[in-house]
């Protein structure tokens, strides 16, 4: 843990957020708020998929999970492509990747009681 006011080999993620960034960071984790989303997510980061495909995977009607993709969208936590008549969805980048991979390891520590990682 820093202590206030510490200088010394600051890098950006040690500096003060804009308001800017606060903004888009709270806007990111109200979009993982919802346990279908964060599932959806969690899909996401490691392969492509059409609404079909998560829709069947998830056990969640298809409308409902075009619904969510489309406020992940719009938040920019997922990206999609066209492959003909379909549209695959994937987690935007590996900083959306890492954020969902951790909040899923710190959740697993959370419901397990397995020790944390100190760093």
């Amino acid at each position: 843990m820093y202590a206030r006011g510490y200088k010394a080999g600051a890098n950006p993620l040690q500096q003060q957020p804009s308001s800017a960034q606060i903004e888009a960071a709270t806007a990111a984790f109200r979009m993982l708020a919802d346990g279908t989303r964060l599932r959806l997510m969690w899909l996401l980061t490691s392969e492509e998929y059409d609404v079909t495909s998560l829709a069947s995977e998830l056990d969640v009607a298809r409308p409902l999970v075009s619904q969510h993709l489309a406020k992940l969208r719009l938040t920019g936590l997922v990206h999609t492509r066209r492959d003909g008549r379909r549209v695959l969805y994937r987690a935007r980048d590996t900083h959306v990747r890492a954020l969902i991979t951790e909040a899923l390891f710190h959740a697993g520590h959370e419901v397990s009681g397995k020790p944390r990682h100190d760093d």
